[in-house]
């Protein structure tokens, strides 16, 4: 159970605060649903609300979900259709998929297209085409002819190739050698949508999708590597999301997944005391910083943590205030209590 009072719980839904999502849900006695704290819907009045940790209680209350808010969808979530999509590109970058193949999976291409819009910042055929440049630049690095390359990524001329792999890269395929490339996935949890980074060396980020330092991050990554970020596979994301899916779980304590972590010396070495909190357990800032044989960098360990890029793996989540409260988490307060929720069940 949450420690928040009521009357803070409905302020929070009152300001549709979203720090709060996933912490509470709203039940309204009058209409009998229940909404999530952003909901847009018109608020009650105090007296006429019920709040709970989880959407279970309040299905087993009576409550039914709001048609507005949706409060059993994470708004983030990749549609299964749309992940099958994904998924076949994965497998077959080549793959080409028309308005017309999307009308036979019963799908909308403008409903498809806002998608991508507004989760990668392209439409679907642009995602397409990120695929089949990041297959053709793989297979350019490894000593292959740049002709048959265009050929077999469904290019039909070498001069579309060119057009299309200059946009990305800013050289043509045949000045590439001394390119690099930051591949980027999409992965679902339990907790939400989470965006992953990795190079040929292992896992450079782990961020949930709703983080506001997500901007920067995908600028700093390409500065640190001097490389170009594109979506695309990874032998690295295989074992991440194999690894992810046993912590969530409750079947993984360690990771074993390659890591390639930016940052500056310093913050390296307190990202790597991080990874020496015991599963389960808890430590503060100022037990991080005494570890680290600085004691009084507290702040620095702490703004340290803060730009940690590779969530859970490297479990920032794990350190709290000297007090014993949870302190700031860049995935929302709310996460890092489930995440430290999961840990403790499994441990105990």
């Amino acid at each position: 159970m949450n420690n928040l009072s009521n009357d803070i719980m409905y302020q929070a839904s009152f300001e549709k605060n979203p720090e709060f999502e996933g912490v509470f849900w709203m039940g309204v006695k009058t209409t009998g649903i229940f909404c999530r704290p952003t909901c847009t819907a018109r608020k009650p009045k105090p007296e006429n609300v019920e709040f709970f940790d989880n959407t279970k209680d309040a299905i087993l209350k009576g409550y039914r979900p709001c048609k507005v808010c949706k409060p059993l969808e994470n708004p983030d979530e990749t549609p299964a259709e749309i992940q099958k999509l994904m998924d076949e590109l994965s497998v077959n970058p080549e793959t080409k998929f028309k308005d017309i193949d999307l009308v036979e999976r019963g799908l909308q291409p403008i409903t498809v297209k806002r998608w991508f819009l507004k989760h990668h910042g392209m439409t679907f055929h642009a995602f397409q085409r990120t695929f089949k440049i990041n297959s053709a630049f793989k297979k350019l690095q490894q000593g292959e002819n740049v002709l048959d390359v265009a050929l077999d990524n469904g290019y039909e001329s070498l001069s579309g190739f060119n057009d299309s792999f200059k946009n990305v890269f800013g050289v043509s395929p045949k000045n590439s050698k001394m390119e690099k490339i930051v591949d980027l996935k999409r992965i679902e949890t339990p907790l939400g949508t989470m965006i992953a980074c990795a190079n040929e060396n292992g896992i450079c980020m782990l961020e949930f999708s709703d983080r506001k330092a997500l901007p920067t991050e995908f600028k700093d990554i390409p500065k640190h590597f001097d490389a170009n970020i594109v979506q695309g596979e990874n032998p690295h994301f295989k074992t991440l999301e194999k690894e992810l899916e046993e912590y969530f779980e409750g079947k993984r304590k360690d990771f074993t997944v390659p890591l390639a972590p930016v940052g500056t010396d310093f913050q390296k070495n307190v990202w790597e005391i991080l990874r020496t909190i015991p599963y389960g357990t808890t430590r503060s800032y100022q037990q991080q910083a005494d570890i680290l044989g600085n004691p009084k960098a507290v702040r620095a360990v702490a703004n340290a943590n803060g730009l940690n890029k590779i969530s859970i793996i490297i479990p920032c989540h794990r350190v709290i205030g000297s007090n014993g409260t949870l302190t700031g988490y860049g995935g929302g307060i709310w996460r890092k209590q489930k995440l430290l929720e999961l840990e403790k069940a499994i441990l105990f």
